[in-house]
């Protein structure tokens, strides 16, 4: 089987290399502080390097799986970086969450150096990260993605071939900014409502009889009437930079973007009140507090 390296083993990277293991697959992954604890990977025989340059080097895959564009860069680009230590034929994925624009020169600078490239990038949680359930959005050229597929499959239940390279960061970054845009529209309501009184379990009913119903409302369910947080496991600062590198697609593509520059002030204007590590659910209560 081929040889699979990893960086990024957070909250989302661990499920992979979980999973990945699990279906035998020989796993090294970069030994980096921001981690998730790798002692059980270790035990079931994964190896660990120091540098992304060294992990390239033996590796006949490697997936990236950072918190966005900076992080792809220095990992790919930088001194000992991905690139340094790459063998031609080698396959790199990246399931981060990226700007389409760096994502197209990335693949460039891969494949002049004899590699091949897909962007991957994935949504669902956690949760269905640890039981190999995730949803993939993939770019890139499509007999290399059916050649993928398989270890694709590993750790992901739907997997979706958006387009040419690129395509699949695209997808990713429309779906957040419909499913975060939601979850702050309805943020925006329910922090009405809760200044003007309305009951909660009230608020919730019409909107699930009515056209308010859907995922961004199951998601703050648990918040709005338990004060549980847990429903969106999913951080204000990251959502701002989600929105973030939706808007700079959206204006490099010269695409109308007036309400997701809305939304990514909204998302903004919490991250410079310091609540940026809070979830996104406890938006409601930060816009409730709020005195225009």
């Amino acid at each position: 089987m081929k040889k699979i390296g990893m960086i990024g083993i957070g909250m989302m990277g661990h499920g992979i290399a979980s999973n990945l293991v699990k279906h035998g697959h020989p796993l090294s992954v970069l030994a980096h502080a921001g981690n998730q604890p790798i002692d059980a990977l270790i035990a079931q025989g994964v190896q660990t390097f120091l540098t992304p340059q060294a992990l390239a080097a033996h590796s006949d895959i490697i997936i990236l799986c950072v918190t966005g564009t900076p992080q792809v860069e220095a990992v790919l680009l930088g001194e000992d970086g991905v690139l340094s230590g790459m063998r031609p034929g080698t396959t790199v994925i990246d399931c981060s969450t990226a700007v389409p624009a760096s994502t197209e020169k990335i693949a460039q600078a891969v494949m002049a150096k004899g590699g091949f490239f897909l962007d991957a990038p994935m949504t669902r949680t956690p949760k269905e990260a640890a039981e190999g359930r995730l949803n993939l959005l993939v770019g890139g050229d499509a007999e290399l993605f059916a050649s993928c597929r398989p270890i694709l499959a590993c750790f992901a239940e739907n997997i979706v071939h958006a387009g040419p390279v690129g395509a699949g960061h695209r997808m990713k970054l429309l779906h957040n900014y419909v499913s975060l845009g939601s979850v702050a529209l309805l943020a925006e309501a329910a922090a009405c409502a809760q200044v003007s009184g309305v009951n909660a379990q009230t608020f919730i009913d019409v909107l699930t009889i009515g056209g308010g119903w859907g995922a961004a409302l199951e998601r703050l369910k648990p918040f709005l009437t338990q004060q549980d947080s847990s429903g969106l496991r999913f951080t204000l600062s990251n959502a701002l930079k989600d929105l973030s590198y939706y808007n700079e697609m959206a204006e490099n593509m010269h695409a109308d973007h007036t309400v997701a520059s809305a939304v990514q002030s909204t998302l903004k204007m919490a991250c410079d009140e310091g609540k940026g590590t809070l979830l996104m659910p406890e938006l409601v209560d930060i816009m409730a507090a709020r005195k225009p």
